[in-house]
């Protein structure tokens, strides 16, 4: 004889309520012990042997919790390499200008090679330039070596609408760009020296990085863009390939075993990735409970 519907319900209720209170009871005891670790800076023992791949796509802005993993591992023993993965179009000056720091840190400490994926322009080849070694597909498209800004202004329209903006500035440059007027000559003249600037740290960083004076640079660096094929020959790239052939490279001419495992770049301490983890079990485990198949099917099962 089956137990009644409602002694069936309340017993799935009962072990519903158990398997929460030891979820919770577990993942108070292991944020516990990843607390502890955290305090007592476990998270700088280095790990084993292994070779860092830092994946650069999109937009390249600064982003403080990378630099500081870069930083870190520069001082871990058990980071062998660095392999740069990039895939982007660019991004700011101050993010390229970061991302170049800290891996040019990183490559008077160990090995780092550069691999381009479809684009590696403007930013993206930036970052590529501390590295010993730089692989592009044939057909990645990369250069783009140059400073750009770009504004509008709406004065016509506003004009046509009835539309009168009031301005008060510090200065006659302040409002340089501004939508609400045309450049005037001062302001454009004081832009201009603000791109050359940062268009002279550009060239200074390819001069460095591949090795060349500035003269055989600046031609180069007239914002086009190159084929990984075109790269090649203007030097800027030392290699066609991807990561397969760049794990060679490193094998052959920095004694770095392929065979060490890959690992990406991670930007969270041990603590924050060990709570993390336990708490996606845990939940996993809470969620099989609640919506496990056995429910479902007692809530049908006839009497007898």
């Amino acid at each position: 004889m089956s137990l009644e519907p409602d002694l069936l319900a309340d017993r799935r209720r009962l072990r519903r309520r158990l398997t929460m209170w030891r979820g919770l009871a577990l993942l108070a005891v292991f944020g516990a012990i990843a607390f502890v670790a955290a305090s007592r800076g476990q998270d700088g023992l280095p790990g084993a042997a292994h070779v860092l791949r830092l994946p650069v796509s999109g937009m390249i802005t600064e982003d403080r919790r990378i630099l500081q993993a870069l930083d870190r591992a520069a001082t871990d023993d058990g980071v062998r390499a660095v392999i740069v993965a990039i895939d982007s179009p660019g991004g700011t000056m101050a993010g390229g200008e970061s991302l170049h720091a800290a891996l040019a840190r990183i490559a008077e400490r160990k090995p780092v090679v550069a691999v381009m994926g479809a684009t590696a322009a403007s930013a993206g080849y930036m970052v590529a330039l501390p590295a010993q070694r730089i692989f592009a597909r044939d057909s990645t498209v990369t250069g783009s070596i140059g400073v750009l800004l770009q504004s509008f202004e709406v004065s016509g329209l506003m004009e046509r609408l009835g539309v009168s903006p009031q301005v008060i500035a510090s200065g006659p440059l302040k409002d340089q760009p501004s939508l609400f007027r045309p450049l005037t000559e001062e302001g454009r003249a004081a832009l201009d020296r603000v791109i050359g600037d940062l268009y002279a740290q550009f060239v200074a960083m390819v001069a460095a990085g591949r090795h060349m004076p500035p003269d055989q640079v600046r031609p180069l660096a007239d914002g086009r863009v190159f084929t990984g094929r075109q790269a090649l020959a203007a030097g800027l790239v030392d290699a066609i390939g991807g990561e397969r052939e760049a794990r060679a490279w490193l094998a052959a001419e920095r004694q770095v075993p392929e065979a060490l495992p890959l690992r990406d770049i991670e930007t969270r301490g041990r603590a924050e990735r060990l709570l993390s983890s336990v708490t996606e079990s845990m939940m996993k485990s809470l969620f099989s409970e609640w919506l496990g198949v056995d429910a479902p099917r007692a809530l049908w099962q006839p009497s007898r």
